[in-house]
């Protein structure tokens, strides 16, 4: 059996495991992958290549992706489309693993519905893909939150200032909750959640009266105040709709010190939480995805995505773009709560 395939969106830790996992067991059993560059613009230009034993050597612990990734949506127009169909016949694929989140598997969902066999692995930092209990990459930026959050209380209390963490998390806020609660934080702000300015401000208020000369407040950057709205950076849109959001971190910092009087800093960390090795636990579960979502195009189980159920990994139908995203438990943000002020 031929198999395409492809990394598409973001890149986040565990994307190489994943291909590792897919192209190890096809040379188990006597088959071929190739690997579609640059996501869906690659199967659009066909920008392709074989991938061998060879080609995944020492790629396990490497973040991003061998394979180049791009925010493409082949469904914009026409042409991209028929493109995409044609490639596919011309590379005779039998089969494609299409590994993204919510917008590249947006895409492989429309594929699979119009006949093309299609299979699905959940990848996100932001954990908020529907159908499975964990994407991989999860980990690894939550991990990366909680330590830069670590090192930010050491300053934070020499100088005695509140530290504002802006983290990723467009709609949900995942990796606030968790790298807040690991870290520590005195307070979090969540896109679930819009939060209240002077509820912020009575909180830590009452931690510096009982003596305590810093504070850590972690905020997701599609965070939003009580009857406003999520912070953009630009008015522009990508080729899925969505508007580039940050800077909610500056905001919120401003209002804090203006109100509390006491001196304020944010940081930002973007991308960073994208970037290096991945965790343990994300090399596993990555792992995992790839050798089911082999295993899922082999049995020509087209128009399913591997999925984490508790412990064992099971397929679900690729999920619909028209669901919306998975949102955060707010049961684990009301345990965050008791650690607030």
């Amino acid at each position: 059996m031929k198999i395409g395939v492809l990394t598409g969106g973001g890149d986040c830790p565990g994307l190489n495991a994943v291909i590792r996992a897919v192209v190890k067991k096809a040379e188990k059993q006597g088959d071929s992958v190739l690997g579609i560059k640059n996501g869906w613009a690659g199967l659009i230009n066909g920008l392709v290549e074989p991938l061998t034993d060879f080609s995944v050597t020492g790629i396990l612990p490497r973040g991003g992706t061998i394979l180049g990734t791009s925010r493409t949506n082949p469904f914009k127009n026409q042409e991209s489309l028929q493109k995409c169909l044609v490639n596919f016949k011309r590379y005779a694929l039998e089969a494609l693993i299409a590994i993204g989140g919510e917008d590249t598997l947006g895409v492989a969902k429309r594929f699979a519905d119009e006949g093309l066999p299609v299979v699905g692995c959940p990848k996100t930092i932001d954990n908020d893909l529907p159908g499975t209990d964990q994407t991989f990459g999860f980990d690894t930026a939550a991990n990366i939150a909680m330590e830069a959050i670590d090192r930010l209380h050491s300053t934070a209390e020499s100088h005695h200032r509140i530290m504002v963490v802006e983290v990723m998390g467009r709609e949900s806020g995942w990796i606030a909750t968790i790298a807040g609660l690991a870290g520590g934080a005195d307070y979090i702000c969540v896109p679930e959640r819009p939060y209240e300015i002077d509820e912020v401000v009575a909180v830590l208020k009452r931690r510096h009266e009982r003596g305590k000369g810093f504070s850590i407040v972690v905020v997701a950057e599609g965070a939003f105040p009580k009857g406003g709205k999520p912070v953009t950076q630009e008015a522009g849109v990508d080729e899925f709709g969505h508007v580039r959001l940050g800077g909610v971190g500056t905001l919120l910092a401003r209002e804090l010190e203006h109100k509390l009087g006491v001196e304020t800093r944010v940081t930002i960390l973007g991308h960073i939480q994208r970037g290096g090795s991945p965790t343990a636990y994300d090399r596993v579960l990555a792992t995992r995805y790839g050798l089911r979502a082999f295993d899922l195009a082999k049995e020509k189980k087209f128009g399913r995505m591997v999925a984490l159920r508790g412990s064992e990994i099971i397929d679900v139908p690729l999920p619909d773009p028209e669901v919306g995203k998975r949102t955060l438990d707010m049961a684990l943000y009301s345990d965050a709560e008791v650690f607030f002020g």
